[in-house]
């Protein structure tokens, strides 16, 4: 379901070449930049970071060598990425696809495990892994701490479980199957309803119910209070869409609904911080069949702000994740089909690559923001063809004399074939390819 929940759809295509316009900045004007780190990969050309903490870890997916395998990450400190494993042995996927923000050791996502699928049963976890495509294995959330990963159960008579966040509660929420055969569902990929979840640091599990009238929840998020956001709807194919029906806020368990901007689906909370603040992304009135998405921001005194695109013209906006201060990052996807990080604070959105320092990678997703102000997400090394995840540190730059590189054109060249379908298996059909 993230990116979180859109990002597991396959088919966009991008123009081959694109320029980001500079910002230019007035004489002895003064701005905070961006230390871009590209972080090492598990030997595979593709790599992304889904989440970073305030120790400063960042959490997310490295490619094996050949790019057919992906395996959860942490990045502590440096550029090497620690392989975390996966449920099912070394050949076998896993995942951490959602910012894991808690600073006491556990990372959860997920992970096939050796075990087979049912026929035509593919459930949520394959689009986050390094092909896209189903891999036949039951997958379920994981919870990783002191070097031992251990899987999280589903709900009795479920098969398949997946596991998004964790707060410094030990609480860890995601989605989990049950042994309901749901009418909504779409049989010919999912059989089973799933349900939102809570592991208690105890072990037991906790269902957060769906809205009345809906057969499925999912969990995206927790914060330290026990606040729990997510989606309420049908069962769709388990990885968004119609799942996607509401935006809700699970206090003490009772769903709330938050509000969209007047689409029936895509309506995804991707991040809450312990202010209460959720971002996500929603489909706007009249865009119902469309992935046309915009970012926002809710809180329960203004409800749901609209946080717009970096342009008008852009076609899709995303916001993925939010720190203590208030401050957002996600993406917006531009007319000609190209993705670009933003950071989103004090009611305006900027492009992240005009806010780098000189000869930085281009940014394709900011996913998440720590109350640092350090970022992570995913870049473009185009010297390579590669997309490796980076971490992006907050540098107070001083006077800044109009011209000098720290808001440069950003020229992106010719797109490999290996990012082409990166990107196409993120960000879901677009274009015709």
């Amino acid at each position: 379901m993230k990116f979180r929940i859109s990002t597991c759809l396959a088919g966009m295509a991008l123009l081959a070449a694109f320029t980001i316009a500079p910002t230019r900045l007035t004489s002895q004007s003064v701005q905070t930049i961006y230390k871009i780190i590209p972080l090492n990969t598990l030997g595979g050309a593709f790599g992304g970071g889904s989440g970073i903490n305030d120790r400063g870890w960042v959490t997310g997916f490295a490619n094996q060598q050949g790019d057919t395998v992906s395996h959860a990450a942490l990045w502590a400190g440096a550029p090497q990425a620690t392989d975390l494993g996966a449920l099912g042995g070394p050949g076998f996927n896993s995942a951490i696809a959602w910012p894991v923000k808690a600073n006491n050791g556990v990372i959860v996502g997920i992970s096939d495990t050796a075990e087979d699928q049912p026929p035509a049963d593919n459930f949520s976890c394959y689009p986050f892994y390094a092909t896209g495509s189903p891999t036949g294995k039951i997958c379920n959330g994981f919870r990783w701490a002191n070097g031992l990963m251990t899987a999280l159960p589903p709900f009795p008579g479920g098969i398949n479980s997946y596991a998004t966040a964790v707060n410094n509660r030990g609480q860890i929420v995601g989605w989990a199957e049950n042994d309901v055969q749901d009418p909504t569902c779409d049989t010919s990929v999912q059989t089973l309803q799933f349900r939102a979840v809570i592991w208690e640091s105890d072990g037991t599990m906790k269902e957060l119910p769906p809205l009345p009238g809906d057969s499925t929840s999912a969990a995206t998020a927790i914060n330290d209070l026990g606040q729990v956001v997510g989606i309420s709807g049908a069962c769709g194919v388990a990885v968004g869409s119609v799942s996607a029906a509401h935006s809700v806020l699970w206090q003490n368990g009772v769903p709330m609904n938050i509000g969209d901007l007047g689409g029936h689906s895509w309506n995804t909370p991707a991040a809450i911080n312990n202010l209460g603040t959720v971002v996500g992304f929603s489909l706007p009135a009249g865009q119902d069949g469309t992935l046309n998405f915009e970012a926002f921001l809710w809180t329960q005194a203004g409800g749901i702000v609209r946080l717009g695109k970096l342009l008008p013209s852009d076609i899709r906006a995303e916001a993925l994740g939010v720190n203590a201060n208030n401050q957002v990052v996600g993406l917006s996807v531009s007319a000609a089909n190209a993705p670009r990080a933003f950071l989103w604070q004090n009611g305006v959105m900027t492009d992240l690559n005009t806010m780098t320092a000189p000869g930085s990678q281009f940014l394709l997703f900011a996913n998440d923001i720590n109350d640092r102000g350090e970022i992570t997400g995913e870049s473009l090394d185009s010297s390579t063809g590669g997309a490796p995840a980076f971490l992006g540190m907050p540098v107070f730059a001083g006077p800044v004399a109009t011209g000098q590189a720290v808001a440069n054109e950003k020229q992106i060249g010719s797109l490999s074939d290996k990012v082409r379908r990166q990107i196409r298996q993120r960000l879901g059909p677009l274009a015709v390819d």
